[in-house]
């Protein structure tokens, strides 16, 4: 890849509001990543090397992250509450636009298929479904925000 082509990759990124893009050809990988549209974290190289053309978020910075969250390996302690995960990496939106009100509040009662928000990945809208019946018992992301695979999303009290 040529420099010239990884800036047309971040200025597609910041055009986009994309949280994270990741291309590879052969042995050569670049990952763009916005922590809160401020910083963009890009790695150039093969599987044995990388060098980063951006700064990284300072460690230990939560780079967005409710405070509660409970981490992507955590369980809850209650074994009655099932954590929704992100299936996939994306920004999470809690309504279909700005507009709309939010697909789910904290309290609501939910149903299997009912849908929870949105993950936006690569331009495609995925709609993230409950799978349990339940009770929201909290919402673990803020809308907007860039999420991991695997990054719990809500927690839902089984009624």
């Amino acid at each position: 890849m040529t420099v010239d082509e990884i800036r047309e990759l971040i200025n597609l990124a910041a055009e986009t509001g994309i949280a994270e893009l990741e291309v590879q050809r052969g042995d050569n990988r670049v990952r763009i990543r916005r922590a809160g549209f401020a910083a963009q974290d890009v790695v150039i190289g093969s599987p044995s090397s990388a060098v980063s053309a951006f700064p990284a978020p300072p460690p230990g910075s939560s780079a967005g992250h409710a405070p509660d969250a409970p981490s992507k390996g955590e369980k809850p302690n209650d074994p009655n509450l099932v954590l929704v995960k992100s299936p996939i990496v994306g920004t999470f939106y809690e309504a279909p636009s700005p507009e709309l009100p939010p697909f789910v509040r904290v309290g609501e009662r939910v149903q299997p298929g009912k849908v929870l928000c949105i993950i936006e990945s690569m331009k495609l809208m995925n709609e993230i479904e409950s799978e349990t019946s339940g009770v929201i018992e909290s919402k673990l992301v803020m809308n907007g925000q860039p999420v991991e695979y695997g990054e719990a999303l809500f927690a839902v009290r089984t009624v």
